[in-house]
């Protein structure tokens, strides 16, 4: 179970494993993703990796708001959608293939579903300003 704990790890963790990527991208990997013609790519996968490990994030400082199932969906989301959109990227980037492109837009939908799902915890959160 996704307790609030465990969601700021899982940012944490996605957050800084950015980072590393990122600069791994920038320095070690520079030379075969330009041979790759896809910098950009790689970019873009860091790019949203990052967003989104902001995102689940933001989920684990909300979730007291209303511990429902609701944020944890989110989080999850969020998470899978890393994995399938950015990871389909670095794939395609790293190996210079294609193999795998189907999958990048099952990420977006997870992206796009976990925010539904952030909104619907907001929706349903007892807010006491």
């Amino acid at each position: 179970m996704l307790t609030q704990k465990r969601i700021l790890i899982i940012g944490g963790v996605l957050a800084g494993l950015a980072v590393a990527l990122g600069a791994f991208g920038a320095h070690a990997l520079k030379a075969l993703l330009t041979q790759n013609g896809r910098i950009d790519t790689f970019e873009l996968a860091t790019r949203y990796h990052f967003y989104h490990a902001f995102a689940v994030l933001i989920v684990g400082v909300l979730y007291p708001k209303a511990q429902s199932n609701w944020w944890r969906r989110s989080a999850w989301m969020f998470l899978l959608g890393i994995l399938l959109f950015s990871g389909s990227l670095y794939v395609m980037a790293v190996f210079n293939t294609t193999k795998v492109a189907l999958i990048t837009p099952l990420g977006g939908v997870c992206f796009l579903t976990g925010w539904a799902m952030f909104v619907m915890a907001v929706a349903k959160a007892d807010w006491k300003d």
